[in-house]
């Protein structure tokens, strides 16, 4: 009986010390945890403060509570300062760019000189810009081009340099060489270098207002492709075609040339200087910027399609005259391009600009290039259609093959109600007392097919008269085709046209 008792009272002794120990655990993790919440409560930040801060941010910050009022402003004054100091603190840096930033690279060739200098004539302005023609060999200066013409340097010799291209010629080397010898030369203040054929035809005011776009002080490449897809597909269609004309930056020029002989002796078999130039670009890892100004025009025929709806952006340059006909009828190259220079030095921004209008009364749907030709159409055709070229050209290769071209075109129509009577430009002037430009646009009298339409005869009309304000900021603001209005005529036989800015909700329809 005493066994049983005795167990009792031993296992009651032993739970007593178990509760004890329970106890003091919880009491000391009680303690622990207000000890804790308190600290907590009284070491937290504001809500403003940063919580990435690391403990020198918290020693800065607790250095400037320390420092007088007009200590801290003027600390906090250096650090903005410090931020909005400009990369390059220059007088070249501030100024806007401009023609006399810019050095022409020529490429000429010695047995085409004497034919391809009118090109340079008409566009090259030595009191005001500065340049080098390249030649490959001497030749004789004549009479009359003193003071019309850049100067004329002979390229360097490129014999130690391969070339394997069996259906090029090796003065591609010596021509994809010029950017870096005009460099060599040493001018000061120059911001691009700008490269083109003796056969590139410049509107270097447009050329200015693309460039300024552009931090001279960064790499770019800058130019286009060709018109021509297959071209694009056996070249590049990251490659700057020379003819249509391209712009290197300073710093970029710079480091072309400390690599470019190394990097030609790699591309023996390359056809040209394009895809030479190219090629040396991506190993300097620069892509091309395209501008679609840059007008390579790698086609055969007629250009008016293409220059009667050139693209919404500043037009830079034209090549391939030689090959193309005339710009303008009945007169030689060299003259059609003079007749193009009168609008461009009245509006060069505005140079070769669609806009398009309707007459609703007769149903005529009405296309002006600004400064070229105007297009009059029987009846209604959208502005997505007039905004592509008519096909009035032959692609590179002769064919007329509507895809082999790297844009959209439109057929020639074969409608003879919807043949085009176009009025080519024929005189441009300023009128100073309105500050308007006047040009006048001569009917083409060529054969016209029977149109057995009961509507309105365009013929009726000989001449189009176009006013429009000169808009030299035309390419600072967001990239949109001009309107143009109808208006009513004093004399018979003369459509008169107003061109300018789209006023507020105007847009293109009947």
């Amino acid at each position: 009986m005493r066994s049983p008792s005795n167990n009792a009272i031993v296992g009651a002794s032993q739970s007593r010390p178990l509760h004890k120990l329970l106890v003091w655990l919880m009491l000391f993790v009680s303690v622990t945890y207000v000890v804790y919440t308190l600290k907590l409560i009284s070491t937290s930040r504001a809500c403003d403060d940063d919580p990435f801060s690391t403990p020198h941010h918290r020693l800065a910050a607790v250095s400037n509570l320390a420092l007088p009022q007009n200590a801290t402003a003027a600390s906090h004054n250096r650090t903005a300062a410090a931020a909005n100091i400009p990369r390059r603190e220059s007088r070249q840096t501030r100024e806007t760019t401009d023609l006399r930033h810019i050095v022409f690279g020529i490429a000429a060739s010695a047995n085409l000189w004497n034919q391809r200098k009118n090109y340079i004539k008409l566009w090259y302005k030595p009191k005001a810009m500065r340049g080098v023609v390249w030649l490959d060999d001497v030749v004789e200066t004549q009479i009359g081009d003193e003071g019309l013409l850049p100067p004329v340097k002979i390229s360097s010799d490129t014999s130690r340099f391969p070339y394997t291209n069996k259906q090029g010629h090796r003065s591609a080397i010596r021509i994809s060489r010029i950017v870096s010898e005009t460099l060599r030369l040493g001018l000061k203040d120059v911001r691009w270098f700008v490269m083109g054929d003796d056969d590139t035809v410049f509107v270097t005011e447009n050329l200015v207002r693309v460039l300024r776009k552009y931090d001279h002080n960064q790499y770019y490449y800058i130019g286009s492709s060709s018109e021509s897809h297959i071209q694009n597909i056996f070249f590049s269609y990251g490659m700057a075609y020379g003819g249509g004309g391209f712009a290197i930056s300073y710093p970029l020029a710079k480091a072309l040339s400390k690599m470019q002989d190394r990097c030609i002796q790699r591309y023996p078999g390359l056809y040209g200087s394009d895809d030479r130039m190219q090629a040396c670009m991506a190993e300097l890892g620069v892509p091309l910027t395209k501008e679609l100004g840059f007008h390579q025009y790698d086609v055969y025929g007629n250009l008016f399609g293409l220059l009667a709806a050139h693209p919404v952006t500043p037009m830079v340059s034209l090549h391939h005259l030689d090959i193309v006909e005339p710009i303008f009828p009945n007169v030689t190259r060299v003259q059609a391009l003079q007749r193009l220079n009168i609008p461009i030095k009245l509006d060069s921004a505005a140079i070769l600009q669609q806009s398009i209008c309707y007459d609703k009364s007769k149903s005529w749907t009405i296309s002006v290039s600004w400064g070229f030709a105007v297009q009059i159409f029987r009846g209604v055709f959208s502005p997505r259609e007039i905004e592509m070229p008519s096909r009035t050209f032959l692609n590179w290769y002769r064919r007329a093959d509507y895809t082999a071209y790297a844009f959209n075109t439109r057929p020639v129509s074969r409608n003879p109600c919807q043949k085009p009577f176009v009025f080519y430009m024929s005189k441009a002037k300023l009128d100073r007392s309105t500050n308007q430009t006047i040009t006048e646009y001569i009917r083409h009298r060529v054969p016209h097919p029977l149109c057995r339409w009961k509507m309105a005869d365009p013929s009726q009309f000989n001449v189009v008269r176009v006013y429009k304000k000169p808009d030299p900021d035309l390419w600072s603001r967001s990239p949109r085709r001009n309107c143009c209005r109808i208006l009513d005529s004093p004399k018979n036989g003369t459509m008169v046209i107003d061109v300018g800015v789209c006023k507020d909700g105007e847009i293109s329809q009947l």
